[in-house]
């Protein structure tokens, strides 16, 4: 029997990735709303959003210089993809690949139903980003649950009419 020999974790060296898949019961152009109008992304993130949805533009979830991850649109393919690059922050190890975040969407069923990927791609294999891995990989996993259950979710109900006020007697309204 042959034995697999790994890397010890403070040799490792290449990158790693991430996949997530999600299928959502609402057409391809609302999801495609939601990973690029500012206001929906505020909703299923809980975070400041600031959108600039074009290629080249700019797409950062989070406060600036706080935390938020930042990343210039490689490619913006309106209902089919869209993929991030994301800007080095000053909390993070130093990296000689770039950090990416792939979102692919294809219709299925019909028009009722849109599988919406996430393939993160260029995290260094290095230890001392592990932490950083990890948290990229599981919130892409809490958020696509956000937006599937706020895309999914039946509309508030309308509240009723109040009813109509009687309109005054003759001779009584004094």
């Amino acid at each position: 029997m042959s034995t697999m020999n790994l890397p010890s974790r403070s040799t490792r060296s290449g990158t790693r990735g991430y996949a997530h898949l999600v299928e959502i019961n609402v057409p391809v152009s609302r999801v495609w709303c939601a990973l690029t109008d500012p206001a929906l992304v505020r909703m299923w993130s809980g975070q400041e959003a600031e959108i600039d949805a074009r290629q080249g533009g700019l797409y950062r979830i989070g406060r600036r210089h706080a935390g938020g991850r930042e990343a210039h649109i490689d490619i913006f393919d309106v209902d089919r993809r869209l993929r991030l690059i994301y800007l080095s922050r000053p909390d993070e190890p130093p990296s000689e690949s770039a950090v990416v975040d792939d979102f692919l969407l294809d219709m299925r069923k019909g028009e009722r139903t849109t599988s919406l990927r996430v393939l993160g791609s260029g995290v260094p294999e290095a230890e001392i980003w592990d932490k950083s891995y990890v948290r990229m990989r599981m919130t892409w996993e809490r958020f696509l649950s956000r937006i599937k259950a706020a895309l999914e979710a039946p509309p508030p109900p309308k509240k009723p009419p109040p009813p109509p006020k009687d309109p005054p007697l003759a001779g009584l309204d004094y």
